[in-house]
């Protein structure tokens, strides 16, 4: 793409955007794999501590939202919900620690992938594709039937909760951190020295909060998926 395009600038951002999410997959996430993690220590104890028991606790954690939200067929879904989980939760808190602008790089800034509506649309569509397969391996192509239920005349309004869930998943999260970041942002350039912190340990908070949120509407909508219950 030659600089003189009006595309350039776009096609930037996304590469931008793109190597730093890649830098969060490879940094933040542990290995799930059949719904047990590949904790992050050298010599694995019986009685785990220090780093082993912080990863063990997360993977419970991870596991209790895919049972409450899916039911018991959740294992095989662990390794998504995890991985949806964690990857939010580590770019959501790279931005709320590193806030949006304050640290200028070559060709870019430093800031979370999630303030960009491409990462999250991305992460929403992946959310639809899962929950699609789920109910269609679950129940093939009987699945389409709940369109039609309780009575036909809803087929137009289920088919476009279909399309609403991604796009609320999406703005929902994209929303809510690039608020954040943008509001620290404004008080680091009017205050930056106490001021904004407090500020900042709030944005942690909530940056954690979406990250559950997101996760366990995914989760949600998998195991509605499976059921077919609303």
């Amino acid at each position: 793409m030659q600089r003189g395009s009006i595309f350039y600038p776009i096609t930037k951002n996304l590469n931008q955007d793109f190597q730093m999410s890649w830098v969060r997959i490879s940094r933040g996430l542990p290995n799930f794999t059949d719904g047990s993690a590949t904790l992050a220590v050298r010599n694995p104890q019986t009685i785990p501590t220090g780093g082993q028991n912080f990863f063990e606790y997360v993977l419970e954690f991870i596991r209790d939202v895919s049972k409450t939200q899916i039911g018991e067929e959740y294992g095989p879904w662990v390794p998504f919900i995890g991985t949806m989980f964690l990857f939010i939760f580590v770019s959501n808190w790279s931005g709320a620690l590193l806030p949006w602008k304050i640290i200028q790089l070559p060709h870019g800034e430093l800031a979370a992938p999630t303030n960009d509506i491409n990462t999250t649309v991305a992460l929403a569509l992946l959310t639809s594709v899962a929950y699609f397969y789920a109910g269609l391996t679950k129940k093939g192509l009987g699945y389409f039937g709940k369109y039609i239920q309780p009575t036909p005349i809803l087929l137009p309004i289920n088919i476009l909760e279909d399309f609403t869930k991604p796009l609320s998943l999406s703005f929902r999260l994209f929303g809510n951190i690039l608020a954040d970041e943008l509001v620290v942002v404004v008080l680091v350039s009017l205050v930056p020295s106490v001021v904004p912190i407090p500020v900042m340990f709030l944005g942690l908070f909530t940056s954690g909060i979406q990250a559950l949120i997101f996760a366990t509407l995914a989760a949600a909508y998998i195991g509605e998926s499976m059921e077919g219950h609303h």
